[in-house]
């Protein structure tokens, strides 16, 4: 008897100290929230480069509530970009990416599913955080019907587009100079990325059509492939708590594209970068 309640007692230690591990893992990639709250929405128009000319092909919306992941409290957030009819005739584009994060901008759980051309793919990952490290569970689903599955296991925090996204918005761009580099590790179900954020200082933009400006800080997304660093997205944000993005240049493989914030509800903050 007293040598079962022995056996017990140390499960129980073990049971405890994985526990904690895992959270003192989760610990270390959590970041305290002040840009955005539950029911937060974002809707944008993309434009593209035809011709020398500036082409609305469709849209992208944005939000954010609170919900759960496997019983416990957890961000939701989801981006849907979904192309118009102009854009349909050259170059299908449905993309669907949904994330799961703690409170504390803990990635948990993502999933892309993208009708791009003639090719319809879904990239899954899984997190979790035993023993101090970040543990990946990638899967993906190719446009033959394929599945692939793989882990990898990280010393550092690893995030995919969405939770990065999310991380992005809550760092202190008080400290910034022009020239920093902040590194930012992606994810998808085939590999890891060697990203960063470049800060390119301060602007203020105008958007057209309704001549709003805001107060902006300049980030580029740049990743490093084939020995040579590629800028893939430069992003005005405004300079503010919220941290939305107003504007992105998008440097793609077929040709350039754009997006403009069109409407917004539910921010946390007051939009104080907004000149009146």
């Amino acid at each position: 008897m007293r040598n079962m309640r022995l056996r017990m007692l140390f499960a129980i230690i073990a049971m405890l100290l994985a526990f904690a591990s895992a959270n003192n893992a989760k610990a270390q990639c959590a970041i305290e929230n002040k840009a955005f709250q539950s029911g937060e929405f974002l809707y944008y128009d993309l434009f593209f480069n035809w011709k020398f000319i500036w082409v609305k092909v469709g849209t992208a919306s944005m939000t954010t509530y609170m919900s759960n992941y496997e019983g416990e409290p957890a961000y939701r957030s989801s981006l849907i970009t979904r192309g118009n009819n102009k854009l349909d005739k050259f170059f299908v584009m449905r993309d669907t990416l949904v994330s799961y994060c703690t409170e504390d901008i803990v990635p948990l759980y993502y999933r892309k599913g993208a009708e791009e051309g003639k090719r319809y793919y879904v990239d899954e990952l899984w997190y979790s955080y035993p023993d101090g490290d970040c543990h990946v569970k990638q899967h993906r689903i190719t446009h033959r019907g394929e599945h692939q599955w793989k882990e990898s296991k990280f010393k550092d925090c690893i995030y995919d587009m969405m939770s990065i996204f999310l991380r992005a918005r809550n760092y202190d761009a008080s400290t910034l100079k022009k020239g920093d580099n902040i590194p930012m590790p992606v994810c998808d179900a085939r590999k890891l990325s060697n990203s960063w954020l470049k800060f390119r200082g301060r602007e203020t933009f105008k958007m057209d059509g309704t001549g709003e400006k805001y107060k902006c800080l300049v980030f580029s997304f740049i990743e490093r492939e084939d020995g040579k660093n590629h800028e893939l997205i430069r992003f005005y944000i405004t300079d503010d708590q919220n941290h939305i993005p107003v504007r992105l240049d998008m440097f793609l493989s077929f040709g350039s594209a754009k997006a403009f914030l069109k409407a917004y509800k539910g921010v946390k903050s007051p939009m104080t970068s907004k000149i009146d």
